[in-house]
């Protein structure tokens, strides 16, 4: 195993206040960015299958297409943060999601030529994918390259919390928008957004581009390959949550399918906000150990769930267990390069993230058009417990990598 590199700041030291702004000032892009995912994400489903009269796998297929294109874009926008400046690739994913909202307003224009406007709706969940991975991986870098490498942990919650609470927020204004005006508006809403975040992003500091030799994103895969699967196996809940929860709420004839992602991001959100300090405290992999079991415990409720407030109360416990995850195994991951690598490691180990929801939306629709949607969420809380697993033997593998240092 490679020996961890230390995580030390290369920035001046600040007041713990001056670190709070810079790190929510610069999350707030990934909210904004994610506000525009969330926006349409409660209505799309129902949209290409009711609509436009598309089966749930295809439904599924046309969401999970955006977390395709955000993989297949991940080491571009590493590297892009790490040569060119992560605040180049935030006004970048910027652009890219304006310009998918233009797209989406199309297509929606176009629903009387279900085949033309399903294309087209293709067409904006690939632009807004590669821009996910812009402004994900850039807002982490540029806020890490202004706080410090050691404040890594909280940089990478707090997008987190910008990610989720965003989607918390956008799903049920989406619903709101829809039901008022129609769905193109939503697309107009989402180009409003990205022209305001990216006008405002303009306006804050760039940080310097670290020089150094720079790892083949191949070996930096290699080295964060256990914790990306590990994030991986935590993510397939959200993917199964994301993007079946209207759908399965509509299948029992249950109100307020939106809220149940509403509360999904907000207890996501509460729980980084109350625990953001238990990875320092007591080690990534704990935490990650942890958050994996509440997971497996609130989607087999889902899977379970008999009524709407059993399916309120799983997608609650699902937020929380989730919430973590990312964070703990990220931190773990991050220590195992060198600092001009940042971008790339990151970039690399959320590629996990968006093969686990690129491979759940066809999936799981498959899974629910032979079975069911509740077996759907039986499928992902298996992957939450094997992730329990997972993190146990990488935690006990550290555990003995630190002991062979110490006697060296």
């Amino acid at each position: 195993m490679s020996k961890p590199i230390q995580l030390t700041s290369p920035i001046a030291p600040e007041s713990p206040r001056a670190v709070t702004f810079h790190i929510i000032s610069t999350a707030f892009f990934t909210f904004v960015c994610y506000l525009t995912i969330g926006l349409p994400l409660a209505v799309l489903p129902g949209y290409v299958n009711i609509d436009l009269g598309y089966s749930t796998v295809i439904a599924g297929f046309a969401i999970s297409l955006q977390y395709l294109a955000t993989m297949l874009s991940r080491p571009q926008a590493g590297r892009i943060a790490d040569t060119v400046g992560p605040k180049t690739a935030v006004l970048y994913g910027l652009i890219g999601c304006g310009v998918s909202g233009a797209i989406l307003v199309v297509a929606t224009l176009l629903s009387h030529i279900p085949l033309l406007s399903l294309c087209i709706l293709m067409i904006a969940r690939l632009v807004l994918g590669y821009a996910e991975s812009l402004v994900g991986t850039g807002a982490i870098t540029w806020g890490i390259g202004r706080v410090g490498a050691v404040h890594t942990a909280r940089m990478i919650s707090w997008n987190g919390i910008a990610t989720y609470g965003a989607l918390a927020v956008g799903a049920p204004v989406g619903v709101v928008l829809v039901h008022a005006w129609g769905l193109p508006v939503v697309g107009l809403t989402i180009v409003a957004l990205a022209a305001m975040g990216y006008f405002l992003a303009r306006l804050k500091q760039a940080t310097a581009i670290i020089k150094g030799e720079h790892l083949p994103f191949r070996n930096v895969l290699r080295r964060v390959l256990p914790h990306g699967f590990g994030l991986a196996l935590g993510s397939i809940g959200f993917g199964s949550i994301a993007t079946f929860i209207t759908l399965f709420y509509a299948s029992h004839h249950w109100p307020n399918a939106a809220f149940a992602l509403s509360v999904f991001g907000f207890c996501f959100v509460g729980t980084r906000l109350v625990f953001s300090s238990a990875i320092t405290q007591f080690g990534g992999f704990r935490v990650a150990t942890a958050s994996f079991v509440v997971e497996t415990i609130g989607l087999m409720m889902l899977g379970f769930a008999p009524a709407p407030w059993v399916a309120m109360c799983g997608a609650a416990l699902t937020g929380c267990g989730f919430a973590l995850i990312f964070p703990a195994l990220g931190v773990e991951a991050v220590r195992l390069v060198p600092q001009h690598n940042r971008g790339s490691a990151l970039g690399a180990y959320s590629l996990f993230l968006d093969v686990a929801l690129g491979i759940t939306g066809p999936l799981a629709g498959f899974i629910a058009s032979r079975m069911g949607y509740h077996e759907v969420f039986l499928f992902a809380s298996m992957a939450a417990l094997i992730g329990v697993g997972l993190t146990v033997v990488l935690y006990r593998r550290s555990e003995r990598a630190m002991g062979n240092m110490s006697v060296e």
